[in-house]
Parts: C-alpha cells; structure tokens; sequence
C-alpha cells in the first residue's frame, strides 16, 4: 500500500538543483519501510511517530496490523488494557508474542480474540499471568498447532486437562516452562513427555506433585532435552536422575536445588559428562561453607 498523501517527513535537501526532495514516506511501505526501518524502532517510539501526522498515523496502524512480534515490555512497565486491544484487533501476523508485562489485569477477555486470529504463532510468552483461564491454553494449542516456544510460569489455572490438549496438537514445542503449575501433577507431565518428544528445555520448578515417575517419563520421551529445571521438586529421587543420565545424552543443564533427595551418587554422572549443575560437588560445597563460617580458605590440595 502506497501513501496517500498529509504531512511528510522530509529525508533531505535536494541533490541538483531544480529536483524534488525526498519524503520518507515516498519509500515503498511494506518492501523498504517495514522490514527495514520500523521493524527496528522500539514499539513505543513506533506509538508515538502515530501523532505526526494522519499519513503517519496511517502507516503506523498498516504496520501494526502486519506486526509479527508484539512485547508488551517495549511499550512501557504498564500498558493499559484499551492500547492492547486497540494495537492488536486487526493483526493476524503475530509469530511472537510476549504479554507478562499485562499479567495485573490480561484475561481471557483480551486474549482470545488475539489467538483466533493468529494461527502462526510460534513463541508466547504468559508468565505471571493470572487471571486467565484453561481457556487460554485450549484455544492456544487449537489454533496454534506450529508452537514452539511457551511459557506459563506461575500460571497456577494451567491444569491436565489443558496440557493434555496443547500436548496433542503442539507436538513441535521445544521449550515449555511451567514453574509454579502447582495443579499439574506426574500423569500430565508422563502425557505431555510421551507426545512432545521434541522438547530440548523444560521447567518443572517448585512444584511438589511433580517426583520421579514425570522425569523418568520425559528422560524416556524426550531425547533431545537439553535444559531442566527441576528446582524445589522435593519428591524427585536419585533414580529418575540416573535415568535421565542414560536416556538424555544432549543434557547441558540441570537444575535440583532443594531436590533433599537427589544427592552426589547420581550427579556424579552428569557432572562427569560436563552437565551445567546448581549445586556444588561435596567437597566444594564445605570449602565454601567453611571459607563462610572461618573468613578465610583453607589450603587443601584437591588433587589427593
């Protein structure tokens, strides 16, 4: 679409004499100005060029409806409930979208009419977002099938029957974090694992229901798993650590703080294997509490 006239923004004088000057908005919009300029400008600069003129005004809302990463974050600590419906009802490009910047009043009110219209959503970021629903979630996995980047931390309305759903028609989804779900328990996660074999990270920190049966089903079903966290899960055992040391050859990191239960005799394993851990080895860990507890560090040749 070409401009259709209003005020310009002038690039520059003239080169010859006698010839027209330049006008910004004279560049092909959706070949030069999209791709090339806006798409660099953060989302509140682009907000703000919308008061320059009617022209303006007009190629930011056509740029805006063809946007395909939208972060609540760019615009501000706070935007307000009507903006975000405003800048996102007539968009059906999104690719990316990051809201936990809305997570004090974003409902399923506001978001479901955004997922309807976007089917090629392949990152969404809802962390911290409270007030929705399994609603969500069901739409999300229904009318998103290509997801592959989601997370849901402190989401605590994520429950089974909504991750049995993503879970069957997101069957491409690499990373997923669900921190803090605290209604999910080892049968959903054992689901999950057994249809989305693609996962390479996964968060299933501070979550008590969670134990060995989840990780040694996701050990099982997800080879190629890179990243787990599995900070605070206090019923997971040494066991399922041993497995995912079998089954998980491409593991880079692993997260058991305050796991009570998993101890050196399994983590030995990974460590060898140069697995990134959250907690020190033995001997480590007692230089440091002793370094703490004295002011100084002791001389101990490690290598004995």
């Amino acid at each position: 679409m070409e401009p259709s006239g209003g005020a310009r923004l002038p690039l520059g004088t003239a080169g010859l004499a006698g010839s027209s000057r330049k006008q910004l908005l004279d560049l092909p919009w959706e070949d030069v100005l999209f791709p090339h300029i806006l798409s660099y400008l953060p989302l509140r600069q682009l907000l703000s060029l919308q008061r320059v003129s009617k022209a303006f005004q007009t190629l930011i809302q056509l740029y805006l409806t063809n946007m395909r990463c939208f972060d609540a974050g760019q615009v501000g600590p706070h935007i307000p409930k009507a903006a975000f419906c405003v800048l996102l009802k007539d968009n059906e490009a999104l690719q990316q979208l990051a809201l936990q910047n809305c997570s004090a009043w974003l409902s399923d009110k506001e978001l479901l009419p955004v997922i309807s219209q976007n089917h090629h959503l392949l990152h969404v970021e809802l962390s911290g977002c409270v007030h929705l629903s399994r609603h969500t979630l069901v739409a999300l996995s229904l009318s998103c099938p290509n997801l592959r980047q989601l997370s849901l931390a402190h989401c605590e309305w994520v429950d089974s029957l909504s991750l049995r759903s993503l879970a069957d028609h997101c069957k491409g989804l690499e990373s997923l974090d669900l921190t803090a779900c605290r209604q999910l328990k080892d049968e959903a996660i054992c689901y999950l694992a057994r249809r989305c074999a693609r996962l390479k990270s996964l968060s299933l920190a501070v979550n008590a229901n969670v134990g060995d049966a989840a990780v040694e089903e996701v050990a099982k079903g997800c080879p190629d798993l890179e990243h787990l966290d599995l900070t605070g899960c206090l019923r997971v055992k040494n066991d399922s650590i041993r497995t995912l040391a079998e089954y998980c050859p491409k593991l880079r990191a692993l997260k058991v703080k305050h796991c009570h239960d998993v101890v050196e005799s399994s983590l030995s394993i990974l460590r060898s294997r140069g697995v990134e851990l959250d907690v020190e080895p033995p001997l480590q860990l007692a230089l440091v509490l002793l370094q703490d507890v004295a002011g100084y560090a002791p001389f101990i040749n490690l290598q004995i």
